[in-house]
């Protein structure tokens, strides 16, 4: 069986992270939503998403096809159900769509499936589906995520022995992956499980408390205070103060200043004393910016800081109100708060912003992506055209 991870209408709710991925490479917990799919199905997955990123990310269809919705949390008892469906059937919970099932998908395109399913026949699924439907839900239900996670990728495996210098509570929910270098340091794994990643590095005097989960070539700096619920993604380097935070992939915090109930995207950089606020001063409920809406959606939240996407960065000392969205490649400096949404591609400050040169946007991220042995490739430099010129 194939299987394809779509991009339901959903996408347009988690912009900025959207604009440049489908929302199954979206990280929440310590795996993407892709990466959990692949884990259960025992199988590569490819993507149906709009039109513009899909020589980003081709599409692989063959003779029999299950499409999964990339926004739902993968478990057991929905991929019980999945392998259940037949052709010309979806799997639905609540009118939303989890899976479809079809032989036939010669002129099946993104801007077409549902319609090509509306006569599908409906098989309603009884357990209950988490999936991510705005995008302060990354955040939100990351502590459930990374618990489910942990299970899944220690089941049936021992961790690498931790060292007696290191401060342990709970060590039996603490897992090192092959390669993992933890120095003199205090982890507190009582109030959800630690999960350190192949070769990332733990660095002297990192306070951490669960549930955590630091990817592969990962590294907290010397004297970080880590608080749960957090996931700092592969290759990323992180400093300072973190709470409740995801940071993707290849994003760096590298020094003193607080993070909290925020999401990073990849090729990110937070300058030195980063600092934001996450809750307002009159405590009153959080509005963020809707890239999708064209306007301020309330969150039902107290806490909420920054959604900063794709190959963004911030200068040192640059301040950001409660619940700041940057899009793509945005450099941002200044003393000043800037507005609450920053578009993709702007440059400057609260004082003055403006377009950020396109060329050089592309070439700062080349230069970003060759010290980890990556580029921009061809197809990807015309999605970001695409986004630049849809600003």
């Amino acid at each position: 069986m194939n299987y394809i991870l779509i991009d339901t209408v959903v996408w347009q709710q988690l912009l900025p992270f959207t604009h440049t991925r489908p929302v199954a490479d979206i990280r929440c917990g310590i795996l993407t939503m892709r990466e959990r799919w692949e884990m259960l199905l025992g199988a590569k997955t490819s993507s149906l998403c709009p039109e513009y990123k899909q020589a980003v990310f081709p599409v692989k269809t063959e003779a029999e096809n299950i499409f999964i919705n990339g926004s739902v949390f993968a478990n057991e008892q929905i991929f019980a159900a999945i392998k259940l469906l037949q052709n010309g059937q979806k799997l639905v919970t609540e009118n939303k769509l989890i899976a479809f099932c079809s032989n036939n998908c010669s002129d099946l395109s993104f801007d077409n499936f549902e319609e090509k399913i509306s006569n599908f026949i409906s098989i309603e699924h009884s357990e209950k589906v988490n999936s991510l439907a705005q995008i302060w839900d990354i955040f939100l239900l990351n502590e459930d995520a990374i618990k489910a996670d942990f299970e899944l990728l220690t089941k049936r495996r021992t961790s690498q022995a931790l060292p007696e210098y290191v401060t342990a509570i709970a060590p039996e929910n603490i897992f090192l992956e092959k390669g993992a270098i933890v120095n003199p340091c205090i982890i507190n794994a009582s109030k959800g499980p630690i999960y350190v990643g192949q070769n990332a590095e733990i660095m002297e005097g990192c306070m951490l408390r669960g549930p955590i989960a630091l990817g592969a070539n990962a590294v907290l700096k010397m004297g970080a205070k880590i608080y749960g619920a957090t996931t700092i993604g592969p290759g990323c380097k992180v400093g300072g103060e973190v709470s409740n935070s995801i940071f993707f992939a290849n994003s760096n915090k590298g020094h003193d200043g607080f993070v909290g109930n925020a999401v990073i995207g990849e090729w990110c950089n937070l300058g030195a004393d980063t600092n934001s606020s996450n809750l307002k001063n009159n405590y009153d409920d959080i509005k963020i910016w809707s890239e999708h809406d064209n306007k301020l959606i309330p969150t039902g939240l107290q806490f909420c800081w920054l959604m900063m996407c794709y190959h963004s960065k911030r200068g040192i000392n640059t301040m950001f109100n409660t619940a700041t969205v940057v899009g793509v490649s945005a450099n941002i400096y200044g003393s000043d708060f800037p507005e609450k949404f920053i578009p993709s591609f702007s440059w400057g400050s609260a004082a003055e912003m403006t377009i950020y040169n396109f060329e050089t946007a592309m070439e700062t991220a080349d230069r970003m992506m060759n010290r980890r042995g990556l580029s921009v490739s061809e197809a990807e430099k015309k999605m970001y055209q695409y986004i630049f010129e849809k600003r």
